[in-house]
């Protein structure tokens, strides 16, 4: 029954992070830079990273979200782009949560992550135009990450916060603490 409910628990976070994705999709962002987005479905990498008890089961729900994501209406060059991206944001986010846990908030935890989700994004950028120029970019689409990224980890705590005051679920997370 416990496999089932982790489980279960996995599988919302992935279709709640593609129906963000897909949501995100419709939104015009004209105020930012072009390609900046507003990274709603990070929130849901947040929240995985800080309520699953193992960082394998948190890779898999952004395996998960992002190959369903190019699935409904990506493209292999957004898959490659979303995966450079989520892959540096994930890294950042765990040393930063697990090494400074006593200094940066959830908050400055989301934001690290948008920023060097940029960073990875014109990384594989900068690899298929063969021109390290587009790394120019990165002062507005950090600007813009830091934002949205403050943003997601507010949301994120939120979240945290009015889900620790289900019963379920914090029978769930103790009993996930308990076997892992």
């Amino acid at each position: 029954m416990q496999k089932t409910r982790h489980l279960v628990y996995m599988s919302l976070l992935v279709a709640l992070a593609l129906v963000l994705h897909l949501i995100e999709r419709n939104i015009p962002v004209p105020f930012m830079t072009p390609g900046a987005k507003l990274g709603l479905a990070n929130l849901i990498t947040v929240l995985a990273l800080y309520t699953l008890p193992k960082k394998s089961d948190v890779i898999k729900v952004i395996v998960a979200r992002l190959f369903l994501s190019s699935i409904f209406g990506g493209s292999v060059s957004g898959l490659m782009y979303g995966s450079m991206g989520a892959v540096l944001s994930f890294l950042i986010m765990v040393v930063i949560k697990d090494g400074l846990k006593e200094k940066v908030s959830i908050i400055g935890v989301s934001a690290a992550g948008a920023v060097f989700h940029n960073i990875g994004q014109l990384l594989v950028a900068a690899f298929i135009v063969r021109n390290i120029g587009v790394m120019l970019y990165l002062p507005f689409l950090s600007l813009a990450g830091i934002v949205t990224g403050i943003f997601v980890g507010m949301a994120a705590n939120y979240v945290i916060g009015h889900m620790n005051k289900l019963t379920i679920f914090r029978d769930i997370m103790e009993i996930e603490k308990r076997n892992h």
